[in-house]
């Protein structure tokens, strides 16, 4: 009575155990086809074998060479001409009478800035007064001397006297009027009216002086004066790049505000002297603004044209990194492949520059080389 009921207890086990281990034969071609290595190491050769799945993911490319252009990359200021901007001081103090030009505006070289009621030009106009009078008395007396010099009546000392003090006065009405012609005045009826012109063309870009206001600082600016049609870049080059920079040299510019219209400029000037700090030399170039889109004091990235030279290239996806060392797997025989160390260079778009390891004409792998180290 016992063997029905062992027969039934072992059933499910059968099942499971048959379920497992599968009750159908096994196919032989996946399995070997799962067993089959993708990389056979063959002493210093990776070899794809035929079954391998990476016959049909890796390619192969020909080295070639191409002209590389190593371009020079160095931060820049945008900078107003030093003789194209002038701070406008007033060379009298006095009270701001009147405003002729705001903020913003576009001046020509003449016109009037600004008007202020002085006591220094009244006071100069006055020294020029009484050193006109004093000219007229002197050559007075002069006249006077000489003709009692001439009829002996009038000693020689007195004569030399006279022409003494004729030439003092002529010398402070000289003065006098040197001073007047200085600050500009040319209207004696306007005693105490200096106005103040504009020696260029160009635009008010600052202003600090308001009107009705008392100006007594002769050293600072009332007004900046800048003509932007033409602006400075000046660039930062690092030391280990000054051989490769030059006058004349084509640049191209392109600024923080404007990343996608880069703007192109020459080298005018490159600089004498190293800064220590940053081991820097300033470059400046000269950029045409008469859009008036560059202003001072934007931030721009300068990228010189390098020296070019003809040089092996291959696509970034060919160089491998293994520890300390830069490899390539150059092509011995179909799908079978060697490791070779190379040194790089510069980088162009999307290609990599080799100085040492390879030749023109060498077949390399370019893509999934990754999956055929070691």
């Amino acid at each position: 009575m016992r063997k029905p009921y062992l027969r039934l207890k072992l059933l499910p086990w059968l099942l499971t155990a048959c379920t497992l281990s599968g009750c159908k034969g096994a196919d032989p071609d996946a399995n070997a086809s799962a067993a089959a290595p993708a990389v056979v190491h063959e002493d210093a050769f990776a070899v794809v074998p035929a079954a391998s799945p990476l016959r049909k993911t890796l390619v192969v490319a020909t080295v070639e060479t191409q002209v590389v252009e190593q371009p020079i990359s160095a931060p820049g200021t945008i900078e107003a001409l030093p003789d194209h901007l002038v701070k406008i001081t007033s060379p009298v103090t006095g009270r701001v009478e009147r405003l002729h030009r705001a903020l913003g505006d576009a001046v020509r070289a003449g016109d009037a800035l600004f008007t202020l009621d002085s006591s220094d030009l009244s006071s100069a106009y006055g020294d020029a007064a009484k050193a006109k009078a004093a000219l007229q008395q002197a050559r007075r007396d002069l006249d006077r001397q000489k003709l009692l010099f001439d009829a002996d009546i009038a000693a020689r000392k007195d004569y030399e006297a006279a022409q003494l003090a004729q030439a003092q006065a002529e010398s402070d009405a000289q003065v006098t009027q040197a001073r007047l012609a200085q600050l500009g005045a040319g209207n004696p009826a306007a005693r105490r009216q200096f106005v103040l012109r504009s020696p260029i063309a160009g635009r008010v870009i600052e202003m600090t002086g308001a009107q009705g206001g008392y100006w007594n600082d002769i050293t600072a600016p009332l007004m900046t004066v800048a003509d932007l049609s033409t602006v400075s870049l000046t660039a930062a080059v690092a030391e280990k790049d000054l051989a490769s920079v030059f006058v004349g040299q084509k640049a191209k510019v392109a600024l923080n505000a404007y990343p996608n219209s880069p703007v192109e400029g020459t080298v005018r000037y490159v600089g004498e002297v190293l800064d220590p700090d940053t081991r820097t030399v300033k470059v400046r170039l000269l950029l045409d603004n008469h859009e008036g889109r560059l202003r001072p004091g934007m931030f721009a990235k300068v990228v010189f044209a390098g020296p070019s030279h003809t040089a092996t290239v291959v696509p970034a996806g060919a160089v491998l990194q293994s520890g300390l060392y830069t490899r390539v797997f150059v092509e011995k025989a179909p799908f079978k492949f060697q490791a070779r160390q190379v040194s790089v260079g510069a980088s162009v778009g999307d290609r990599v520059e080799i100085l040492t390891g390879l030749q023109a004409g060498e077949r390399i792998v370019v893509k999934e080389g990754v999956l055929l180290n070691d």
